[in-house]
Protein backbone atom coordinates (compact mmCIF):
# COMPACT_ATOMS: atom_id res chain seq x y z
CA UNK A 1 0.00 0.00 0.00
CA UNK A 2 1.07 3.56 -0.71
CA UNK A 3 -0.08 6.82 0.87
CA UNK A 4 0.32 10.41 -0.29
CA UNK A 5 -1.12 13.75 0.77
CA UNK A 6 -3.48 15.48 -1.64
CA UNK A 7 -3.91 19.06 -0.55
CA UNK A 8 -3.89 20.31 3.03
CA UNK A 9 -6.59 18.03 4.47
CA UNK A 10 -6.71 14.97 2.19
CA UNK A 11 -4.72 11.81 1.53
CA UNK A 12 -4.87 8.92 -0.94
CA UNK A 13 -4.15 5.35 0.14
CA UNK A 14 -3.61 2.89 -2.71
CA UNK A 15 -3.90 -0.86 -2.63
CA UNK A 16 -1.48 -1.40 -5.53
CA UNK A 17 -3.50 -4.23 -7.04
CA UNK A 18 -6.67 -5.93 -5.89
CA UNK A 19 -5.79 -9.62 -6.15
CA UNK A 20 -7.85 -12.79 -6.48
CA UNK A 21 -7.47 -13.39 -2.73
CA UNK A 22 -9.43 -10.12 -2.20
CA UNK A 23 -12.41 -11.36 -4.23
CA UNK A 24 -15.91 -12.53 -3.39
CA UNK A 25 -17.86 -15.29 -5.17
CA UNK A 26 -18.73 -12.85 -7.98
CA UNK A 27 -15.02 -12.20 -8.65
CA UNK A 28 -15.27 -8.58 -7.44
CA UNK A 29 -13.43 -7.02 -4.50
CA UNK A 30 -15.07 -8.34 -1.32
CA UNK A 31 -16.95 -5.71 0.70
CA UNK A 32 -15.03 -6.69 3.82
CA UNK A 33 -11.75 -5.92 2.06
CA UNK A 34 -13.13 -2.52 1.03
CA UNK A 35 -14.20 -1.75 4.62
CA UNK A 36 -10.84 -2.84 6.04
CA UNK A 37 -9.05 -0.65 3.49
CA UNK A 38 -11.23 2.33 4.49
CA UNK A 39 -10.41 1.78 8.16
CA UNK A 40 -6.66 1.60 7.47
CA UNK A 41 -6.91 4.70 5.26
CA UNK A 42 -8.56 6.74 8.02
CA UNK A 43 -5.64 6.04 10.36
CA UNK A 44 -3.09 6.68 7.60
CA UNK A 45 -4.81 9.98 6.82
CA UNK A 46 -4.56 11.35 10.35
CA UNK A 47 -0.88 10.38 10.32
CA UNK A 48 -0.17 11.89 6.87
CA UNK A 49 -2.34 15.02 7.11
CA UNK A 50 -2.22 15.89 10.81
CA UNK A 51 1.18 14.45 11.61
CA UNK A 52 -0.46 12.69 14.55
CA UNK A 53 0.61 9.27 15.74
CA UNK A 54 -2.44 7.09 15.18
CA UNK A 55 -1.20 4.33 17.52
CA UNK A 56 -3.74 3.90 20.28
CA UNK A 57 -6.53 5.59 18.30
CA UNK A 58 -9.78 3.69 17.79
CA UNK A 59 -12.53 3.78 15.20
CA UNK A 60 -15.73 4.98 16.86
CA UNK A 61 -17.94 5.13 13.81
CA UNK A 62 -17.79 4.11 10.15
CA UNK A 63 -20.71 4.66 7.78
CA UNK A 64 -20.27 3.20 4.33
CA UNK A 65 -22.30 3.18 1.13
CA UNK A 66 -21.32 0.66 -1.56
CA UNK A 67 -21.88 2.26 -4.94
CA UNK A 68 -20.20 -0.06 -7.45
CA UNK A 69 -18.19 -3.27 -7.53
CA UNK A 70 -14.42 -3.12 -7.14
CA UNK A 71 -12.56 -4.91 -9.92
CA UNK A 72 -9.84 -7.49 -9.39
CA UNK A 73 -6.49 -6.78 -11.08
CA UNK A 74 -6.64 -3.00 -10.69
CA UNK A 75 -5.44 -0.52 -8.05
CA UNK A 76 -7.99 0.45 -5.41
CA UNK A 77 -7.72 3.98 -3.97
CA UNK A 78 -9.22 5.44 -0.81
CA UNK A 79 -9.30 9.24 -0.88
CA UNK A 80 -10.06 10.60 2.58
CA UNK A 81 -10.40 14.09 3.94
CA UNK A 82 -10.16 15.39 7.51
CA UNK A 83 -13.38 17.33 8.05
CA UNK A 84 -12.84 18.40 11.66
CA UNK A 85 -10.39 17.75 14.45
CA UNK A 86 -11.17 18.30 18.11
CA UNK A 87 -9.07 17.60 21.18
CA UNK A 88 -10.21 13.95 21.25
CA UNK A 89 -11.85 13.21 17.87
CA UNK A 90 -11.11 13.32 14.15
CA UNK A 91 -14.00 13.33 11.66
CA UNK A 92 -13.27 12.08 8.14
CA UNK A 93 -15.10 11.46 4.89
CA UNK A 94 -14.05 9.98 1.59
CA UNK A 95 -14.47 7.73 -1.39
CA UNK A 96 -13.12 4.45 -2.69
CA UNK A 97 -12.19 4.67 -6.38
CA UNK A 98 -10.76 2.68 -9.26
CA UNK A 99 -9.82 5.24 -11.87
CA UNK A 100 -13.08 7.05 -12.76
CA UNK A 101 -15.18 4.25 -11.21
CA UNK A 102 -16.69 4.99 -7.77
CA UNK A 103 -16.78 1.92 -5.52
CA UNK A 104 -17.93 3.38 -2.17
CA UNK A 105 -18.27 6.50 -0.07
CA UNK A 106 -17.86 6.78 3.69
CA UNK A 107 -17.82 8.94 6.81
CA UNK A 108 -15.97 7.98 9.96
CA UNK A 109 -14.88 9.15 13.38
CA UNK A 110 -11.64 8.24 15.15
CA UNK A 111 -10.93 8.84 18.81
CA UNK A 112 -7.38 9.90 19.58
CA UNK A 113 -5.46 8.06 22.29
CA UNK A 114 -5.65 9.27 25.88
CA UNK A 115 -2.75 11.45 26.98
CA UNK A 116 -0.90 9.77 29.83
Amino acid sequence: MLIRCEGERSARLRLIEAEQRHSNIHNNVHGGVTLALIDVAMFATIYAVLGADAAGSVTLDLQNQFIGAGRIGEPLDVVSEVMQETRRLVFLRGTVEQGDHLVASFMGTLRKPSVR
